[in-house]
């Protein structure tokens, strides 16, 4: 059994959630302090979470290809995101920012104002109150986001076939792994592959609940 599909997938899971952990915590903060167009901006990051990822995959195909305005600018520097594992990484990304986004609006979101407030009183900048208040106060959120982010990545599908495509042992994912075998016939491969994510989704899940737990535990003995 050809276990490159696994490596892929925690390759591309890994470095997409390495993007989205700043992308989406930083996404988070400005637009909690927005005072304007909030909801626009919100609705517009949000967007990936809400339709299909074959439309993701659809978009990102229409704007790297060679006739693309970003693609035909790409090839003529020589690089060519699509049908390679960065194109993975990239699809995935935007599917999972979302993910890791919201997570993060909901943590600050439970902050009490008045401590924001009281620190800003005292003179504190606001990146000041985002690192020293607002970080902390929210590490179980981060450590969700996080865990759910790499998940979602991990189970990615629609916009990474469409973009990365289904290049064994170069760009073939778990997810990719199985739909393949299905099409070829082969139930028995299928199945191996469906319990080996369903077996990482149950672990991670249950790393989640651990680490969350022990985080919040942690903060209110202090």
């Amino acid at each position: 059994m050809d276990f490159s599909p696994l490596w892929i997938s925690f390759k591309i899971s890994f470095f997409s959630t390495f993007f989205t952990f700043f992308l989406g915590i930083f996404s988070a903060w400005k637009v909690g302090n927005a005072k304007r167009a909030r909801a626009v901006i919100d609705s517009l990051l949000s967007l990936p979470l809400v339709i299909p990822p074959t439309v993701v995959g659809f978009f990102l195909l229409l704007i790297f290809s060679k006739n693309g305005w970003l693609g035909e600018f790409l090839s003529k520097i020589g690089i060519n995101p699509l049908f390679t594992w960065g194109g993975g990484v990239f699809s995935a990304s935007l599917v999972s920012f979302p993910v890791m986004y919201r997570t993060m609006r909901g943590a600050f979101s439970q902050i009490d104002p008045t401590i924001v407030s009281a620190a800003r009183t005292l003179g504190m900048s606001e990146i000041s109150i985002f690192t020293k208040i607002m970080i902390p106060v929210s590490l179980p959120g981060i450590a969700a986001a996080v865990i759910l982010s790499f998940a979602r990545a991990l189970g990615e599908f629609g916009a990474t076939i469409m973009v990365a495509g289904n290049l064994p042992g170069k760009t073939q994912t778990m997810a990719v792994a199985i739909y393949t075998a299905m099409q070829s016939g082969n139930k028995s491969l299928a199945f191996k592959w469906v319990l080996i994510i369903f077996s990482i989704s149950a672990i991670i899940l249950l790393l989640m609940n651990f680490v969350t737990e022990r985080i919040f535990e942690k903060g209110k003995s202090r």
